[in-house]
């Protein structure tokens, strides 16, 4: 079964009030339909950045957002992880005060992930920085997920 990384953005759409803003509630509920219909039938995990990221903000939907990520299994923010996030950040891929996402987007190499699902278009999917972050992550002897959003990977049922 192919394998997931969800990063920060996805629990937090997931669980966020609903918006007045026609772009963010769109998101909001292709996360939702995404994630209530099965994750594509994705083996699915985080990481213990995206459970510190989730942890944030207003109290009761912290605990939604870490709540609706306790199932997923946790990968090791291990030396390699460390390593890599900071030459993402070192060769201004990803930037110092952006750190966290450099931390995503090596967890999901380092450990193999097939998918990266995020919302995160300013720093992890984004497609002016994407294939210079591929070359990076290879350099250091890695493999860059296919990083995209629920939209990208959500399956619409034939009859509809």
């Amino acid at each position: 079964m192919p394998t997931a990384y969800i990063e920060t953005t996805i629990p937090s759409y997931y669980v966020a009030r609903p918006s007045m803003n026609v772009i963010q509630a769109s998101r909001q509920a292709t996360t939702r339909a995404w994630w209530d219909g099965g994750c594509s039938n994705f083996d699915l995990f985080t990481s213990q950045e995206v459970l510190q990221e989730a942890g944030l903000g207003e109290p009761g939907m912290a605990c939604q957002r870490l709540e609706l990520l306790s199932s997923i299994t946790r990968l090791e923010l291990n030396e390699d992880v460390g390593h890599l996030a900071q030459m993402l950040v070192q060769v201004g891929l990803v930037p110092e005060k952006a750190a966290s996402d450099a931390v995503h987007i090596a967890v999901a190499s380092v450990h193999e992930m097939n998918y990266m699902v995020t919302w995160n278009f300013r720093h992890i999917a984004n497609p002016y920085t994407r294939d210079r972050l591929r070359a990076v992550v290879a350099d250091a002897g890695f493999h860059l997920p296919v990083m995209c959003s629920p939209e990208e990977l959500i399956q619409y049922d034939e009859d509809t």
